[in-house]
Parts: C-alpha cells; structure tokens; sequence
C-alpha cells in the first residue's frame, strides 16, 4: 500500500449517460491538495456546489448511493471512488455538469484508465489510514445481511453472494491486497435480474440502461412476447436469452463477475468512510444500503478515537524530509538542531517530529536530577518546523534566513520528558505578505497538547 498521499498530476474527462437518470455528462477529474479527500462540484448549478464523498451524505440507496449537500444530489458515486480508492488515489476533485457520473460500460475500469492517463502524483503528506483495532460487526437479518471489519495491516475484502438463483448460484469474490483492485475487479460490470428491470424501468431508474453496461441476469423461461417489449425497453431490434441464463448473449468477464462487483460496490462505498482503511472486509450478501451503514458504523467507531486535529505520525513510514534534507534548508546546527523529521508539508501547514532522549545536552543543567525539556526548547522547535513551511514558499531556501520577529499567547500544558516524542504543527494564520509569517504553533506528545504560542517570523535574503 502506498504510504504517502497521492493525487493525479493533470485534469482528465470522459463524458457518457447516467444509468439511472439517463442524462449526459461530462466529468473532469481535477488534482486537488493534500487531506482534501474526494469531492464533487455540480458545475451545472448556480454557485457550482460541492458534494463531500461522506458516508453521513448518503440521502439514497435505491440501485446506487446518492449523495446531497448544498442543495446538490450526485446519484451512483460508487463506481467512481472504487477506481479512486483502488489506484490508491487521496486527493481529487471530480466536476460534473449533470446530476450523475457517466455509467460507462457498467464497472470502473474505464475511470481507472483515464485516471491513469493523468498520471499518479506523490504528495507531502503521509496517508491518514484508520487500522480497525477490533471486529466492526454490521447485521441486517431481514436481508440476511451480514459485514464485518476485521484488523490486519492492510486492505482486504471478500464478498459472498447467493441469490438462490439457478443462473447464479452461490458466488465468491475476494482481494488480499487493494493493488489486485485494477486486474481483479475494476472491469465487472453492475447487474441485475430481469424480473427486476421492470419493477426499475417503472420506478424511473435505469433511464440510462443498456446492454451495454449492465449484465440482466435471467432467471426464468421468457415468452417471445416479453423479449419484444424489452427489445423496445432498451431500443433494440431483437433481444434474446443466451443458454447461461444471460440478456442478449452478454459474454460474461469471469464466471463470478456478478461477485466480484459487489466487492467493487463495497470498496466504492466503504470510500465513504472518509479515509484509506486498514482492514478485513467480509461482506456476506452485501448492497448499497447494507454497505453504507456498515460504513456510517466504522465511521462512528473511528470518530471515537479522533485525533484528525493533531498530525498524523507513524513511525514506520517513510518522512516528508528526514534530517538531509532539513539540514539543506536549516542553517541549525548541534547543540540547536531541534528537528528530525517532517512528516506533513503543504502551502500553509507543517508538521515535525523531535525525539526526546536522557542524551539531550540540555539536561546536563536543567534540573539533572528531574529532567524536563525546557519551554523556550520548545518554542524553539517548533519555530524550526515553521522555518521550513516558511522556506518553502521560496525557491532557493538556502539563500534565506528566516528571524523571530514576536511570540504572543505561549502556553506550556504539560512537562515533556525523556523519552517523548513531540510532535509539531505550524498553521499560517494569514498569506506571507513582505517576508513576514504569523503562523499558530502547537506541540503534542501523543494526544496531549503540551505547549502553544502565535509566532511571528521574517524570511531576509542572505548577503551573497
């Protein structure tokens, strides 16, 4: 799995029907910054309307998730964020100028291929994995509907079907890594069964249906008479039943493509979660409205243990910048270098992390029999993890040297100690304007927030 956030590196667009409302649109995939999630924009309406890809969104599960916010619905968002989910793709903004994403041919590989003409970019940013600590478990016994959210340490899902039908029969379909997404799932194309098409055509969905993008699934005999109404249902001249029990003589993909796309629609809509998953996914006769509030109920979990305030660290990723790297921008040397590594850079944030070991050469005479980091080490830390978000900004930081001007509101929470690691962030409070930075600082260890203060720095060009 990748370890840092990745968006694409141009704009890509492919236009074609929505499924069910059967309008025409056009959708352009757009690079968007780091922690910005999937976002859509109904650029057709008045003020051009985001739409968060969020679980807590989902105002419909009738054949597709739907979503509203701002006054804006996007219908069928599953098979979308699928592809995006399975590319391992953070960050993208995905504009559309009508009510629902093109169907395509009724899987995702067609988004997966024009996502990939764009291009994958790595950003500064470690991905924001939520790792199920303990089994999530989701039950709808009407449907016989049952999910489950398992630990491990990566993302694997396994859905089994059975729809007691004789076509069909009892199906299978697994991943053991989220990189089998592209070769093993992304071309299986959305179903349905025939007795159902009716019940769906008179509902007002499937506007956008054809043979082309949706296998029909027949599972009784047909009389010559009903297979002439559903050549006129779909606009064809003829329809017919193939021996397998398949609409029109669809040439299936594999012999549990039906499986295998709903494992596609439980990784579309688990997306809704809102950030990458580390976990197990088994999904025993799973649909959108079973998927969506298995994933209201992770989200609720994870909610619970929310620190999306503070940055996220893992040991055992690789940094941002490790300490070359921040000594190529940083003029601090030993015994003042304060910083071992960046682990998240944007535009207006930074974070950083310090180890704090008994080796320290401050503790030789503070308090040596009680050693406690000094505050003003603390500040002076953080302030180097804010020279390099204000370095940044610049394009040859080398040249630069960067000056507090003035600390306002500084506050020391909790004693830190040998051992702890404290981690940093920086926040611009507004646009650098004449090489002068106000940024907030905050430092925590763990979840504690142990020190802040507002600071204010000048950036001043060194005289070559």
């Amino acid at each position: 799995m990748k370890v840092k956030q990745h968006t694409i590196k141009k704009q890509v667009e492919l236009s074609g029907v929505g499924l069910h409302t059967g309008v025409i649109s056009n959708m352009t995939f757009l690079p968007a910054p780091p922690n910005h999630g999937y976002k859509f924009q109904r650029i057709d309406l008045e003020g051009r309307p985001t739409v968060d890809a969020d679980c807590d969104l989902v105002v419909d599960v009738s054949r597709g998730t739907t979503l509203e916010q701002n006054g804006a619905r996007v219908y069928t968002v599953e098979h979308v964020l699928a592809a995006l989910v399975g590319l391992e793709i953070d960050n993208v903004l995905i504009q559309l100028d009508g009510p629902e994403p093109p169907i395509m041919d009724g899987s995702s590989i067609q988004f997966i291929e024009v996502l990939e003409e764009a291009g994958l970019e790595e950003q500064n940013a470690l991905r924001r994995f939520y790792e199920v600590q303990e089994s999530i478990q989701y039950k709808d016994s009407a449907r016989e509907v049952e999910m489950v959210a398992l630990p491990t340490d990566n993302y694997r899902v396994t859905v089994m079907v059975d729809y007691n039908s004789p076509v069909l029969g009892s199906q299978h379909a697994s991943i053991t890594d989220i990189g089998q997404f592209k070769s093993e799932i992304a071309s299986c194309r959305t179903f349905c069964f025939l007795h159902e098409l009716e019940m769906l055509y008179n509902s007002n969905l499937i506007k956008g249906g054809d043979l082309n993008n949706a296998i029909v699934v027949v599972d009784r005999i047909v009389e010559e008479k009903e297979l002439v109404n559903l050549a006129k249902m779909f606009n064809k001249p003829k329809v017919e039943v193939k021996k397998e029990g398949i609409l029109n003589n669809v040439d299936l993909r594999y012999r549990n493509e039906p499986a295998r796309h709903k494992l596609l629609d439980v990784v579309g809509d688990l997306a809704l979660v809102g950030r990458p998953l580390k976990a197990q996914i088994l999904a025993a006769r799973p649909g959108h409205a079973a998927n969506v509030a298995f994933a209201k109920k992770i989200k609720r979990v994870m909610e619970k243990s929310s620190t999306s305030h503070i940055p996220y660290y893992d040991p055992r990723l690789p940094p941002v910048m490790d300490i070359t790297q921040i000594s190529s921008i940083l003029p601090h040397r030993y015994p003042f270098q304060l910083l071992d590594k960046i682990i998240y850079l944007d535009n207006t944030v930074v974070a950083g992390v310090k180890n704090v070991t008994i080796n320290e050469p401050f503790f030789m005479g503070h308090f040596p029999s009680n050693p406690v980091m000094p505050g003003v080490l603390q500040v002076e830390a953080m302030a180097q993890t804010g020279g390099i978000l204000v370095l940044s900004t610049v394009d040859d930081p080398e040249n630069y040297w960067t000056y507090f001007l003035g600390i306002e509101n500084c506050k020391f929470r909790k004693m830190v100690l040998p051992g702890d690691t404290l981690i940093f962030k920086c926040e611009l409070l507004a646009p650098i304007r004449r090489g002068i930075a106000k940024m907030r600082g905050e430092a925590y260890v763990g979840t504690t927030l142990v020190c802040e203060a507002v600071m204010t720095a000048s950036i001043t060009r060194k005289e070559l």
